[in-house]
């Protein structure tokens, strides 16, 4: 029979904060019986809370009816328990409480449990799905309750740093209306007005801008975005951001106050310094080094251009490559040739097939004469040369691509990770990057036409104007991102203020006087009324709570995550909904043909 909680139950303690100081005091504590072992006539249960464990004693001294209690407690019974702190016979030292453990003169059981589908340990391994269907009990597990409790201490560091440095926490709303912004909206339809919907936020980008229209000039919100977008690792459809925005600050402004952000959470939460100020990289450097606009700079393997010397080569895919305006590029895995045998390099020459790359050359330096896939077509001398260019030696492995630029460099960009993967070579360390000078425009060649790479409301670099007309592809955008290991923790901008630059940047996207007007003209007519020099960037908070973690996943710092068709296995969502419901919104569900 569950027992009641009284008015003299007071919890004194969490169950994880009790030490040896502690010795002597008589202390209250609740939560849940994570083990239990009955010794005959000793109990041991060791309670567990959001903080940890503590151990709860009970031998001959105890009071019978208390040790019966204890003799029919199970795991995941909900317990209160009272008694006196006393040093333990056994020390565990695997833990913060492994010093000491109460000793229980009164207990209750508030809630008895049944048996859970699955041990509530890391140690056990436990199938996505049912882990996600009783993700109440999943988060019981001690690593995923740490990782969403730091994720707290990173929304309260961020919280502190931002009220600190002068930043307003203001709410924007979330139904708004449906603007372009790169990803497909999750749309709410009215009941009053039929026929129209709301769109959730997929950024709060433009009520931020007119904070600083308003003359807030320091916007902070720790915001609740939503994407209709295809799901990965690092990847759900709605997130939180730490979104801020700066006026009368250039792109320096913002990336210095950012730069003292990551400095002061990672001190704050892990105890870690961040050496200032972060290193930069213009965005053609990142992808002619790395192949990547989030480069992973924790290793070298950088890419390395070897057009000019074969440009004339007898080799027809390299010349003809470079001819028709292309490159051939290579990176090196030094000491790899042990690990990357023929089999190997041919699943890499498959998997670069799949980006888009027509194949991949390779030299395999083994024995006294290398390996090469394509020697046989140069001239005395030439395999040397090229060897010596890309500093490829004996025990190395040096890959190629050839093709035109985009492609290239994003297939050596991805087999540089993977090959650092097979060879184990990523060190764990913490390695911060800024990427500056994002082209403002990019080749769409289904097209043919030039696309925007950015929302509407970034600035162009200021001496980059004069070719918006003439020559897009010179066009670079005062655009910069936070990148940490590879991943991108954050993105943001200098915004146009300029009404008439403003029109300009619709119309070169090809948007009419009507379409401007649909859909942003409140923003454009803010801006003549005097709109302050601003620009903000957003860092993705389950990301970085992700990489402070050490969390393989998105899904192990959100407490209840989507899985990749964008439901929630636990609660079901989402689920049809009655005729009636739609007929108050006006709106009826057509079967379409699969």
């Amino acid at each position: 029979m569950a027992e009641l909680l009284s008015k003299t139950d007071k919890r004194t303690n969490y169950c994880g904060t009790l030490r040896t100081d502690d010795i002597g005091r008589r202390v209250c504590v609740m939560g849940w019986a994570a083990r239990v072992r009955d010794l005959g006539s000793l109990i041991f249960i060791d309670l567990r809370d959001r903080t940890g464990i503590v151990q709860l004693a009970f031998d001959e001294n105890t009071d019978k009816e208390i040790f019966d209690k204890a003799f029919k407690t199970r795991t995941e019974y909900v317990i209160v328990a009272k008694g006196t702190v006393r040093m333990r016979s056994s020390i565990n030292k695997q833990i913060p409480t492994g010093d000491v453990e109460i000793f229980v003169d009164e207990y209750k059981i508030l809630s008895a449990a049944q048996t859970t589908p699955f041990e509530i340990n890391d140690g056990i391994s436990v199938k996505d799905e049912l882990s996600l269907k009783y993700r109440y009990l999943d988060l019981r597990r001690p690593s995923l309750t740490k990782n969403i409790l730091m994720r707290h201490e990173i929304a309260k560091a961020a919280r502190e740093y931002y009220y600190e440095n002068g930043f307003v926490e203001i709410e924007t709303p979330m139904l708004i209306k449906s603007t372009p912004e790169g990803a497909r909206d999750y749309l709410v339809p009215s009941r009053i007005h039929k026929g129209s919907f709301y769109a959730l936020p997929q950024s709060p980008q433009i009520y931020k801008q007119l904070t600083m229209v308003a003359g807030f000039d320091r916007y902070i919100q720790l915001a609740r975005c939503f994407r209709d977008e295809d799901l990965r690792a690092d990847r759900q459809p709605e997130f939180t951001q730490i979104d801020l925005e700066m006026s009368f600050v250039d792109q320096n402004g913002i990336m210095d106050m950012s730069e003292g952000f990551i400095a002061y959470v990672f001190k704050k939460v892990l105890g870690v310094d961040i050496p200032l100020p972060l290193p930069r990289m213009t965005y053609a450097d990142a992808m002619n080094r790395f192949g990547s606009d989030k480069p992973d700079t924790r290793f070298g393997m950088e890419i390395c251009d070897i057009s000019d010397m074969v440009k004339d080569s007898g080799f027809g895919v390299f010349s003809s490559a470079v001819q028709s305006g292309g490159s051939v590029r290579a990176i090196v895995a030094k000491g790899g040739a042990e690990k990357l045998t023929r089999k190997e390099i041919d699943k890499l020459t498959e998997h670069a097939k799949g980006i888009g790359a027509k194949g991949l050359a390779y030299i395999r330096f083994v024995d006294e004469t290398p390996s090469c896939s394509f020697a046989k077509f140069l001239a005395d001398g030439e395999l040397d040369a090229i060897m010596n260019k890309i500093g490829c030696e004996r025990g190395d492995v040096a890959l190629f691509v050839a093709d035109k630029n985009s492609v290239v460099l994003s297939t050596l960009g991805a087999l540089r990770l993977i090959v650092a993967k097979q060879l184990d070579i990523i060190p764990d360390k913490l390695n911060f990057l800024w990427i500056t000078e994002f082209p403002f425009f990019e080749w769409n060649e289904e097209t043919q036409s030039w696309d925007a790479m950015h929302h509407p409301f970034t600035m162009p670099l200021p001496e980059c104007l004069p070719y918006l007309d003439s020559d897009k592809g010179a066009v670079r955008a005062t655009a910069f991102d936070l990148v940490l290991n590879g991943i991108e923790l954050s993105s943001g901008s200098m915004r146009i203020t300029d009404p008439e630059l403003q029109k300009k940047m619709f119309d070169l996207l090809g948007l009419t006087d009507e379409e401007i007007e649909a859909k942003f003209g409140f923003l454009v007519e803010a801006y003549n009324y005097g709109a302050p020099p601003h620009g903000g960037m957003a860092i993705g908070l389950d990301r970085l709570t992700m990489l402070m973690c050490g969390a393989p996943s998105l899904r192990d710092v959100v407490a209840f995550p989507k899985v990749q068709n964008a439901s929630e296995i636990m609660s079901g969502a989402p689920t049809p909904t009655d005729d009636k419901a739609l007929g108050d919104l006006g709106i009826k569900v057509c079967e379409t043909e699969k």
